[in-house]
């Protein structure tokens, strides 16, 4: 059985960082990390990375990262004070899992 010899990796050629794609793609829409993700064609773990950066630089400008918290499908409970932008796994109040993911969009003030 023979070997194929491997073919070097070519990554995808960009014109954007994959920040500032993420910052056009979330101007005028809202969208979960998931949809995000396919969007700009990276993991969702690298989204999530990639959004505490934005919100961080946004705040400076005159844009702001709007996030629509978490909530429980089971009993309502919404995720208003958390700090994480990642999808809890468990409700503090009735232990269920079914849980929305957090929105995220842009807004210009």
């Amino acid at each position: 059985m023979k070997k194929k010899p491997k073919e070097p990796f070519i990554p995808v050629e960009r014109h954007e960082t994959i920040r500032q794609k993420i910052v056009s793609v979330l101007e005028g829409q809202t969208l979960s990390a998931k949809e995000i993700s396919s969007h700009v064609m990276v993991s969702e773990k690298e989204v999530y990375e990639h959004l505490e950066h934005i919100q961080k630089t946004l705040n400076k400008r005159e844009r702001n990262l709007i996030i629509t918290p978490a909530e429980c499908k089971k009993c309502g409970f919404v995720f208003r004070k958390r700090d994480r932008l990642k999808k809890p796994g468990r409700c503090p109040v009735c232990r269920g899992e079914l849980i929305s993911e957090p929105l995220f969009s842009i807004k210009t003030l």
